[in-house]
């Protein structure tokens, strides 16, 4: 049986006292990353590539390949989920999950590369990558959340003259929703990450950042591209977390 990516609840006075705690960390590790940068005496490589417009077009090219990438993995992954807890499609439930199983099992790197080799580099074809890659936390939330609910409240919807659509509108999805948010904030945890590597087929972002410290030795711009993939990382989790308790309906 397929395993979802389920967090653990916690109490609402936990909720309240801990929701600061990220964004404080984020502000701490940004405050470091610019005490240091500062306390450099940078040669003209690294100035170059640390240049306040170079940092922040990798960080805006970063969150549009997250973003991108999110929305279009959500587009895909829930409305193929719905479908395949439907009674004609059950079967091939089984197949598609293997499907994306396989996806995700592939290295990112390896799927960036052989898409680059067949529809050529770029920031659409990175999207493909970081899509096919985070689909499997969302389309297997949907299911799982879908398939969870207690068959009694069903049948007391179809009972009361509700059509399977409005079934699946009123009293199925409402309480998947939380398994569901759980995926989908996977799935951007894991697009932030993945991001990185786009640099590798000229898809910009942090990575360009990262590979020029690796390919130029420069210590201190490595540093600082992986310090802020880090902030930006925690920074989507805390978002994700607030969208997360927002759109939890009542009650659940």
């Amino acid at each position: 049986m397929s395993t979802a990516a389920v967090e653990e609840v916690p109490a609402p006075g936990t909720r309240r006292s801990t929701a600061w705690v990220l964004p404080l960390v984020v502000l701490v590790l940004l405050g470091a990353v610019w005490a240091y940068v500062h306390s450099l005496h940078m040669d003209s490589i690294e100035a170059r590539s640390l240049a306040p417009d170079v940092v922040l077009t990798a960080l805006w090219e970063h969150v549009q390949l997250v973003v991108a990438s999110t929305l279009l993995t959500i587009a895909i992954g829930v409305p193929l989920g719905v479908l395949l807890t439907r009674p004609r499609t059950k079967r091939a439930g089984a197949i598609v999950l293997a499907a994306a199983n396989a996806s995700q099992a592939v290295p990112s790197i390896g799927v960036l590369v052989v898409l680059a080799m067949i529809f050529g580099v770029g920031f659409w074809m990175a999207v493909v990558a970081l899509v096919l890659y985070a689909l499997l936390p969302v389309l297997r939330n949907t299911m799982v959340g879908i398939r969870q609910v207690d068959p009694a409240l069903i049948d007391a919807g179809r009972g009361i003259g509700m059509s399977a659509t409005e079934v699946l509108r009123t009293i199925e999805l409402p309480l998947a929703v939380p398994v569901m948010l759980a995926g989908i904030r996977v799935a951007l945890i894991l697009n932030v990450g993945v991001a990185t590597l786009a640099a590798f087929t000229n898809a910009g972002g942090l990575g360009s950042v990262i590979s020029s410290g690796i390919a130029l030795d420069r210590m201190p711009v490595l540093i600082v591209g992986s310090a802020l993939t880090m902030a930006l990382a925690l920074a989507v989790d805390w978002l994700a977390g607030l969208a997360e308790r927002v759109l939890r309906p009542r009650g659940i």
